[in-house]
């Protein structure tokens, strides 16, 4: 007599599964009344929408389906309903004005598998999120963040130094730069200049979830949980296998600086930060346990939201400096008009520099690091300029569409500070706020990653120049930007160099210069 394997009735079961999906998504499109759906392109059957989509850049493919059918684009995944968010008036129309409806994230199993369900980030809109929120809040609030100016200063130079020694490996220099200032602001953990052991762990777990947090991959198994009952060495499984060490490196990602505090702090060592500030507050409260746990997963967030973002961030100044040196030589002869040749820029002066902020919002709209953001999803249906939004609908908003919105940003594929900057030299209003979120769900270390980020533009502006590389025979070697995709969008290495602006300047003079700003 014949008997079906695990493996057979797992697979029956996505089968079935896969039908039911279908069918359910066909009824619920019947029940919906007469209210049409956004605007959007035809999808396939079963499958939907993955016709004409670069995986790897899909959000110039969903900027081209705006550039068809609107700032607000209808398609589906499997079963997923997915609409595109192109335009940012409606993305503040929605996310920000309606953020009651639109506060929740969709909720996908592979979080879970891979150890991703305590991030802040993905959690569902909930008691749990508002209490992990409030731990944001308290630690890097507007007023709160001049408190880490100093650190970020120190942090900024020390990169100085890094960068003087081994300028090829500047890449590593910056993740090691945006980490360390996650890592003592969260912590108290005074990161090692380089290679350090905890910092090195944390970076691990996140190249691994990065490449498991593919948009895709969760879609198929959100659609067919079932598949998940397949074994590892099923094909397709990829994500299964790795998951287990996904979820082992998750789990030691938030404990470990945790109890680095926790010793601290028995010790009376503890200086303030954001693990320490809480656990102070909630001594001898009756809901402690609850209380830690949320501190120990915000913090964790706050290391995985910040250290990749900042990284990748500043990467982009880089090759923003190579491509366009005019940006680069007005951005200095500010700097220098402010600071003279004695000592290096501080916070203190960043209102005279207005062009240096221009050269920071300019970055964050020319390549976003985080194109589609995260996606919200839809918690009631709505309706908006006529179109139905279904409740459970993802909502993706596409910062790459937004900063590429022509009629805003004339020639928006140009690195052009000055569209940041009035007649008189003043910032306009225009902050590119849409890079960090929108509504409730919208980035709470923005302040903290703001002053980090400026810091370390102002400072590396001051001391280096960065050049294109060159051949054999001293020509320049030239380059199109390229791309890295995962979770956040970083270059890929790109042929250039870093040297001292000063000729004269060596590892004595370089430390002397930063000793006369502390």
């Amino acid at each position: 007599m014949y008997t079906l394997t695990d493996t057979a009735r797992a697979g029956i079961a996505a089968l079935a599964a896969l039908a039911l999906a279908w069918n359910g998504f066909v009824k619920k499109r019947r029940s919906t009344g007469t209210l049409p759906l956004p605007p959007g392109p035809t999808p396939l059957p079963i499958i939907g929408n993955v016709r004409g989509i670069d995986v790897n850049t899909p959000w110039i493919s969903y900027a081209e389906w705006g550039a068809v059918y609107g700032g607000l684009v209808y398609s589906r995944l499997f079963g997923l309903e997915i609409i595109i968010v192109n335009s940012e008036k409606i993305a503040r129309d929605l996310l920000d004005l309606r953020s009651r409806n639109y506060s929740n994230r969709p909720e996908f199993p592979t979080n879970e598998l891979i150890g991703l369900d305590f991030n802040t980030v993905l959690l569902p809109y909930s008691a749990t999120w508002r209490l992990h929120r409030r731990i944001f809040h308290q630690s890097f609030r507007q007023d709160a963040a001049h408190y880490y100016h100093p650190m970020q200063m120190k942090k900024a130079h020390q990169l100085l130094i890094n960068i003087f020694n081994d300028p090829a490996n500047y890449i590593a220099h910056l993740q090691t730069h945006s980490s360390s200032i996650i890592m003592s602001a969260a912590y108290d953990y005074d990161a090692a200049p380089s290679g350090d052991r905890l910092v090195s762990l944390i970076q691990k777990a996140l190249r691994i979830s990065s490449e498991l947090l593919r948009p895709e991959a969760a879609a198929v198994f959100s659609a067919f949980p079932s598949l998940l009952l397949l074994p590892a060495w099923f094909p397709g499984m990829k994500l299964k296998r790795q998951a287990a060490l996904s979820k082992q490196y998750m789990a030691e990602w938030p404990e470990i600086p945790f109890q680095h505090v926790q010793q601290n702090m028995a010790a009376g060592t503890a200086a303030p930060s954001m693990v320490c500030n809480f656990l102070k507050k909630i001594e001898g409260n009756d809901e402690s346990n609850e209380l830690k746990k949320a501190t120990k997963e915000s913090a964790a967030t706050a290391f995985g939201a910040g250290s990749d973002t900042t990284t990748s961030t500043l990467h982009v100044f880089v090759m923003a400096m190579v491509l366009f040196p005019h940006v680069q030589e007005r951005a200095q002869a500010v700097i220098d008009s402010v600071t003279g040749e004695n000592r290096l820029p501080s916070f203190g002066d960043r209102p005279a520099m207005p062009y240096i902020d221009a050269v920071f919002r300019e970055v964050l709209r020319w390549y976003p690091v985080l194109p589609l953001a995260v996606a919200h999803n839809a918690s009631s249906d709505d309706v908006y300029n006529g179109f139905l939004i279904p409740k459970g609908a993802s909502l993706v908003p596409n910062l790459w569409a937004m900063s590429r919105n022509e009629d805003k940003y004339p020639n928006a594929s140009e690195f052009n500070p000055e569209r940041f900057l009035t007649a008189e030299g003043e910032l306009t209003d225009d902050t590119v706020s849409f890079a960090w979120g929108f509504g409730r769900r919208i980035c709470p270390g923005r302040h903290l990653a703001d002053a980090s980020l400026w810091s370390a533009m102002v400072s590396l502006l001051a001391t280096f120049n960065f050049t294109k590389a060159r051949d054999s025979e001293g020509n320049p070697i030239g380059f199109e930007p390229q791309w890295i995709a995962g979770v956040t969008l970083r270059p890929r290495p790109f042929p250039c160099e870093i040297s001292p602006r000063s000729k004269d300047m060596n590892l004595d003079t370089l430390t002397q210069l930063i000793g006369s700003n502390e």
